[in-house]
């Protein structure tokens, strides 16, 4: 990995590079499927089940991450109810209570963003995406 590349960049102008090629990732691997909430097959987003803005630790975190439509990510702020329950039978129960351990535990400490992890994560989606 050339880590040089993005030797200028500030965490948040990482964060964005981060944030594009991860949403298009899911918006890719979810491509075809309904919305994880309503069910309607359109154009989809990355919805979030547990909010990248309060729960950073599963921000890049893709079983919390589903396609969902505007409708429901941006309207109805997630329309979470619908979306608890598809969640689980996507990913099991046991992958969703690990996804609500990571936040309950997130609760107890401060987060703080790498450059690193960041740049990483960068990388690994870009190479994700190419794949398909």
């Amino acid at each position: 990995m050339n880590i040089k590349k993005y030797q200028g960049k500030t965490l948040s102008q990482l964060k964005a590079t981060a944030v594009r090629h991860f949403h298009k990732f899911i918006r890719e691997r979810d491509k075809g499927k309904p919305c994880v909430s309503c069910g309607k097959h359109t154009t989809l987003q990355a919805g979030h089940f547990y909010s990248a803005g309060n729960f950073p630790e599963t921000r890049f975190n893709e079983d919390n991450v589903h396609g969902q439509c505007k409708k429901c990510n941006y309207f109805l702020s997630g329309n979470l109810l619908p979306y608890r329950t598809e969640l689980i039978s996507r990913i099991g129960q046991d992958q969703f209570d690990q996804l609500e351990m990571i936040n309950q535990m997130s609760k107890r400490t401060r987060f703080k963003w790498d450059r690193f992890y960041l740049i990483e994560t960068i990388e690994k989606y870009k190479e994700k995406n190419k794949s398909k």
